[in-house]
């Protein structure tokens, strides 16, 4: 079994210490900001081009500085900031009551075992998704090009870019923390509405949520116009059809918001949750082939070096040698056993720990390697910030409860629901974090291979990003949860908990399928709309240039009206940024100053976010930074409103001053 390192074959800088400092104290800053709005908004975002930029904007000054040292900072830091899409699924231990923390090495070694195991997945993907593949990997093709950019005067635009975008999304929180503004631009409304016998107003319910969020206007500039659209399909489904239908027909008394809110959470978001579920198997099916294939080419690489030839492979194709990728694997197991084992002893389980253990050790392999191919092929297809990890996470959880259904709940007695189902959340945790990293490490692989770097060097760099940003996830989780609580745990006010829609889906899927109560027909239409939705898709990209994918529209479904709503405006905003970009003299570039604004909308919002959060914590107050009380809330809203629209309309005015000028179509 080969399990030596490639040795290192140029003198170049690459994998230096410097690169990989600054890449730890980009990740701390990236990683807290993608918790913040991935629990709030159900959405992460990409860090790797931000990274970038400020990884050539302060590196610039070094005279032996190089493109592959640059992109091993971005490597580390994007790594970190994928990680923290573990909030998807660790918030629901608190949700259901069983950890009213996070207990912080236990929390670590979850995100950091996990994340290693990522990594060690994504090395023979790298064969079958990268290499062998024509996946367009928009991001890392994206990230590639901000690299090979020489020009200082482009660098400085792109780092003009990312402060502006900061500072206006960041100073924009800020006013709505003042209550100044509005958070959202919301209605609800009756339809068909008729008095009951006890004199309540009953009848059909729906209505529509714009957040005012200069980071989810962000998301639909990066994500395009077609997954945008698909994003408004789902949403579409949920509250033009499902929530009126639902709510007419099962007709309840209370606010027109309160009932149409209540048919969305307990009844619509799991046609989004089939719907994912689907999509997430159908694309597993088109994966096998070249998963194999990539595989096949890892051990032929491997039997090279045993044979001397290893100096007869190319350098960018030198993986961490697949025999050291085995060994690390099993390591990581022995640490996670024991963790499975303390966590059942502790949960009172202790009395089937044995299956517990290794029934868990044998699901965490075999499913990590399943939801890595998956993520990292719809990584290369749409892009990491839109891979299925949501519906990766409902796959793994529903297959961890069922299994604990048949095989361990009928040796315990009835009490141990609950710790069954924390069980599935540990587990799945465990499973979620390999996925989210072999999600980002394709694209980081990809932006490897087009600038030219070494494959082993940049696995490295992405262990080292899975560490740090390990090591500062539960302290933000813990902050965050003082601060604001998650919607739906024990004790906490709705008013201010933030969302976390997938944690709160994926623990209620656990509960459902554990205590034997979860509603199959929800999800099993949609299922239905899933496979129409393939379909519709299959249609559309043998017959024309459009698309519609399934995957989208799901989460267009589960995902809060307030996020897809303004996801959608800011798609239709990065179309029209792009179609004038097109006529500027330098398209790619001009493109590229739009994604790196969009970068920093998120990161200065989500900055602040936490900010708001630690000042929450430390002054005992729900709104700490309010100047106006309640009776402002209307005139808030209109402020916040027209400020947002005309805060949008200058900033791509301003954008596109410093792109250049348009010249006529002809």
């Amino acid at each position: 079994m080969d399990t030596k390192l490639p040795t290192i074959d140029d003198a170049r800088n690459e994998l230096t210490w410097r690169g990989m400092v600054l890449g730890v104290l980009i990740t701390l800053v990236f990683t807290a900001a993608n918790a913040y709005f991935g629990l709030k908004a159900g959405l992460t975002f990409a860090t790797s081009i931000p990274a970038a930029v400020i990884s050539m904007a302060l590196l610039r000054h070094f005279s032996d500085v190089t493109v592959q040292e640059n992109n091993i900072v971005q490597t580390v830091a994007s790594a970190a900031g994928t990680l923290s899409s573990v909030i998807f699924v660790l918030p629901g231990l608190v949700m259901v009551g069983w950890w009213t923390g996070f207990p912080y090495w236990m929390s670590f070694t979850i995100c950091a075992l996990g994340g290693v195991l990522g990594v060690m997945y994504s090395i023979p993907l790298r064969r079958a998704l990268v290499t062998n593949s024509d996946l367009p990997y928009p991001e890392g093709v994206a990230c590639a090009e901000v690299l090979k950019v020489g020009d200082r005067a482009a660098n400085r635009n792109g780092l003009h870019a990312i402060m502006m975008g900061s500072v206006v999304s960041a100073l924009f929180l800020i006013v709505i923390a003042m209550q100044l503004f509005a958070s959202d631009v919301v209605q609800y409304f009756r339809f068909s509405s008729r008095t009951a016998p006890d004199g309540s107003e009953v009848g059909g319910a729906t209505g529509y949520d714009f957040n005012l969020s200069f980071a989810l206007l962000a998301v639909g500039h990066l994500i395009g116009l077609a997954v945008g659209i698909a994003f408004f399909v789902g949403a579409a489904i949920a509250w033009l059809g499902a929530v009126p239908w639902l709510t007419l027909h099962h007709p309840e008394a209370g606010a027109a918001g309160d009932v149409a809110r209540a048919a969305w959470s307990h009844k619509v978001r799991f046609l989004g949750a089939g719907t994912i579920g689907i999509a997430s198997i159908w694309t597993l099916l088109k994966l096998i082939g070249p998963v194999i294939a990539g595989l096949r080419s890892a051990l032929a690489a491997s039997r090279a070096r045993k044979a001397g030839h290893g100096d007869a492979l190319p350098r960018v194709e030198r993986d961490i040698p697949i025999g050291l990728v085995g060994i690390i694997t099993l390591v990581c197991m022995v640490p996670i056993a024991m963790l499975l084992a303390q966590f059942s002893n502790a949960s009172g389980l202790g009395s089937q720990t044995t299956i517990l253990v290794a029934g868990g050790i044998v699901y965490i392999a075999l499913m990590s390697f399943f939801v890595a191919a998956v993520c990292g092929y719809m990584a290369g297809l749409i892009g990491s910030s839109n891979s299925p990890l949501s519906g990766v996470g409902i796959l793994v959880v529903i297959g961890a409860a069922v299994l604990m259904v048949i095989a361990v709940k009928p040796l315990l007695p009835a009490t141990a629901g609950p710790a069954l189902v924390a069980y599935a959340l540990f587990v799945t945790s465990v499973v979620f974090c390999a996925a989210c990293i072999a999600n980002n490490n394709l694209q980081d692989l990809k932006t490897g291979q087009l600038v030219d770097a070494t494959p082993w060097r940049q696995q490295a760099a992405l262990i080292v990003g899975v560490v740090a940003g390990a090591a500062i996830i539960p302290p933000v989780l813990d902050l965050l949860n003082h601060a604001y609580g998650f919607a739906g745990a024990p004790g906490v006010n709705p008013e201010h908990a933030l969302a976390a829609p997938q944690a709160a889906l994926i623990s209620a899927l656990a509960q459902g399928v554990i205590q034997g109560n979860l509603d199959w027909s929800m999800i099993g239409v949609g299922i239905l709309i899933g496979f129409a939705l393939i379909v519709i898709d299959i249609i559309l990209r043998r017959t024309s240039r459009a698309s519609l994918p399934p995957l989208a529209v799901g989460l267009g479904i589960y995902l809060p009206s307030a996020v897809t709503l303004m996801v959608t405006v800011g798609s239709v905003v990065g179309w029209l940024y792009d179609k004038r970009a097109e006529r500027t003299a330098n398209p790619g570039a001009s493109r590229q100053l739009g994604v790196l604004l969009a970068s920093g909308l998120m990161v200065g919002e989500s900055l602040v976010g936490v900010l708001l959060a630690a000042l929450v914590v430390f002054s005992h107050k729900a709104t700490p930074l309010a100047v106006v009380g309640d009776s402002f809330a209307t005139p808030a809203k209109w402020l916040g409103g027209l400020a947002f629209a005309a805060a949008v309309l200058l900033l791509y005015r301003w954008l596109n001053r410093l792109s250049g000028p348009a010249t006529a179509r002809h």
